[in-house]
């Protein structure tokens, strides 16, 4: 690193600085920090805090990243194998919020299809989704109403998207739409590397009384280049527990309802109250 900054420096300037280094040089160590700035571990700490609060840096294990961007997704077979344990707390906490009578969209994706068999226990349920693999295990409650939205089929993901599936989401009235995505953060919301994917969500939360947004902490940090939403278009968001707590209250402070899955926890099945913001709007 080729700049010294004297530790005379206060906070704001100090902090300036440490994100131009890190857009520079994508990931630094606490280590690192300290030397470049001649502070100690803990006013470094402080620092990766603050930035975090703003969404402007991302803590990893003994250091601090800026924000990285994804160029594709994984494809189904992919997710199927990571992050089991946090997908099916997340899939239960958001299976909470939806009561008997709803109609629901699940987004694409492996934790949305993990709400499936907590949905089953609803009655008079109708469940809207461009998930194929979700719409095939609706198929063993006959009781649900399901509704695919078609449209241009994306095998490696085993979903529909583009215009079509967004017409047919605009001609229904949903009460909650959960939305999944590969990229999120506090500065730039919900982003996604695929163009067809866009409209599809939109039409989601256009049609939908409140919006939650469903996506692990691993994706936290990161951005497509195309932007679906901000955060705050979101009435609640619910992640796991691994999402760094500066991170956590930023978002928070933003207005967003934050709520965090944890796996150990035995979470009640699809039968609590709702949150706040999406029991106002109900």
């Amino acid at each position: 690193m080729a700049e010294e900054a004297a530790p005379s420096l206060i906070p704001d300037q100090r902090r300036e600085l440490l994100v131009r280094h890190l857009r520079r040089e994508g990931v630094l160590s606490v280590q690192q920090i300290t030397q470049l700035f001649g502070v100690s571990h803990m006013t470094v700490r402080r620092d990766i805090a603050e930035l975090e609060r703003q969404g402007l840096v991302f803590s990893v294990p003994g250091g601090v990243r800026i924000a990285s961007p994804v160029q594709t997704e994984p494809s189904y077979q992919t997710k199927t194998a990571v992050e089991q344990p946090q997908k099916q707390a997340m899939a239960a906490r958001a299976a909470e919020l939806v009561q008997d009578g709803m109609t629901v969209y699940l987004d694409a994706g492996t934790t949305l299809s993990a709400m499936v068999p907590l949905l089953a226990r609803r009655e008079s349920l109708t469940v809207v989704t461009n998930d194929f693999t979700t719409a095939d295990l609706l198929m063993a409650s006959p009781h649900i109403d399901v509704i695919h939205v078609g449209g241009r089929v994306e095998p490696a993901n085993r979903s529909s998207v583009g215009r079509l599936a967004a017409r047919t989401l605009r001609q229904l009235a949903l009460d909650l739409a959960f939305v999944s995505t590969s990229s999120w953060d506090r500065l730039r919301g919900v982003t996604t590397p695929s163009e067809l994917k866009v409209e599809v969500k939109k039409a989601a939360m256009e049609c939908a009384g409140s919006s939650v947004l469903v996506a692990g902490s691993s994706k936290y940090g990161t951005f497509g280049k195309y932007r679906v939403a901000p955060l705050t278009s979101f009435d609640v968001v619910i992640t796991d527990e691994d999402l760094a707590e500066a991170a956590a209250e930023g978002i928070r402070a933003g207005g967003t309802e934050l709520l965090l899955a944890r796996p150990e926890e035995s979470l009640p099945q699809a039968s609590a109250s709702l949150p706040h913001k999406v029991a106002d709007r109900q």
